[in-house]
């Protein structure tokens, strides 16, 4: 079986890259994400491509269904070796025109769901004394920008939860990083209006979106012994737009 990853959101876009990724180098891949079938449907794609994988449904704003699905993954596979916090959510509004339910929303899933999903499977962790966690955060938590009050905040916190726990669970060989993503080519962004897509590719270096792979190949190091003397660390994949 070799090593076993949990991917949240892993079904779609820049998650389904990870697992992809991950699964191709060997590692039993168990995607949680809120959509069941989604889910299902890209384990079968995984295991029609020769790899292993599983799905268990959970919602990231629901700590018991968390509990139960983490509990279930450690049940079947006796061990949980790596995870990568990838599921989130967007509301973008002005500040002023977001009503607290637009913010309690992305909030409880994109930080607070987040801490959850650590919370059940550090326990695992820890009694192995051995795993490697990837938050993913966004450019957006570092920079800000219009309308994602919300989101930025929780990704900024995404930041601050990944170096307190790596100075947390490092005693137990336990390694926290993070990867922030810039505007990287999914499903999502390519719904976007032309102008503002060409407002984002102004501000990156290499003057082109990125691809799901991109950030799959930051993850997959981050989760492997190659970087077996990193934690704490917030790394961009962005194409150098947080420098412009």
């Amino acid at each position: 079986m070799g090593k076993v990853v949990i991917v949240t959101g892993g079904d779609r876009g820049i998650g389904f890259g990870i697992s992809q990724k991950l699964a191709r180098e060997g590692w039993t891949v168990v995607i949680l994400n809120r959509n069941e079938d989604s889910g299902k449907k890209a384990v079968e794609k995984l295991k029609e491509m020769g790899y292993q994988a599983a799905n268990f449904p959970m919602d990231a704003s629901k700590p018991e269904t968390i509990k139960e699905a983490v509990s279930n993954i450690v049940k079947e596979f006796g061990q949980i070796d790596g995870l990568v916090n990838n599921a989130g959510v967007t509301r973008d509004k002005l500040l002023v025109r977001m009503n607290e339910e637009d913010w309690d929303f992305v909030l409880d899933i994109d930080l607070k769901g987040v801490f959850l999903v650590i919370k059940e499977c550090a326990k695992t962790m820890m009694k192995q004394r051995n795993g490697s966690i990837v938050n993913i955060t966004s450019v957006i938590g570092r920079i800000g920008n219009v309308g994602q009050a919300n989101y930025s905040a929780a990704k900024a916190g995404l930041i601050g939860l990944t170096r307190s726990l790596s100075k947390e669970m490092g005693l137990r060989n336990i390694r926290v990083n993070a990867v922030a993503p810039g505007f990287i080519e999914t499903e999502m962004t390519g719904e976007l209006p032309e102008e503002i897509k060409n407002a984002y590719l102004n501000q990156v270096i290499i003057k082109r979106p990125g691809k799901p792979e991109d950030v799959a190949n930051c993850v997959e190091f981050l989760l492997s012994e190659k970087s077996a003397y990193i934690t704490g660390q917030v790394i961009n994949v962005d194409g150098g737009m947080v420098l412009s």
